[in-house]
């Protein structure tokens, strides 16, 4: 039974490690909404999303997730016409991040839900462990 309740902390940790990881990406997004070029007519930060994978523990047997990889969001960018921007193209546009900040906040409300509930799970399988420990004592 103990193992069952270990095996169950393990899942919820790797559900937590791979939000932790969407959230450092989601901030890293927010952070850079208003990167654009350094060079006439180059490209702004782009933003990044983070894409999930399943895998089976070879130790435990147990499925688990991790992040499989982060990839750049290839959405167009939005022009602003600014000619006086050291960014500006020949006519005079600048390309901005593709960056929503809506998108992002409902990204990291979804992300910290997931968290905060991989980590009541943890924390319940600990007390059940505990529990189980205090029933063999």
């Amino acid at each position: 039974m103990v193992g069952n309740l270990t095996l169950s902390a393990d899942i919820a940790a790797s559900g937590m490690k791979a939000q932790a990881e969407r959230l450092k990406v989601i901030s890293q997004n927010m952070a850079n909404v208003d990167s654009v070029s350094t060079e006439a007519g180059g490209e702004p930060y782009r933003r990044q999303v983070v894409s999930f994978q399943n895998y089976i523990d070879p130790q435990t047997g147990a499925q688990k997730v991790r992040v499989n990889r982060i990839v750049k969001d290839m959405s167009p960018f939005e022009k602003k016409y600014d000619p006086n921007h050291p960014a500006a193209d020949a006519k005079g546009y600048v390309s901005l991040p593709n960056v929503n900040t809506l998108v992002e906040m409902m990204d990291m409300k979804e992300a910290q839900r997931v968290y905060d509930a991989n980590l009541n799970m943890l924390k319940t399988a600990r007390e059940m462990n505990s529990s189980v420990l205090d029933i063999l004592k």
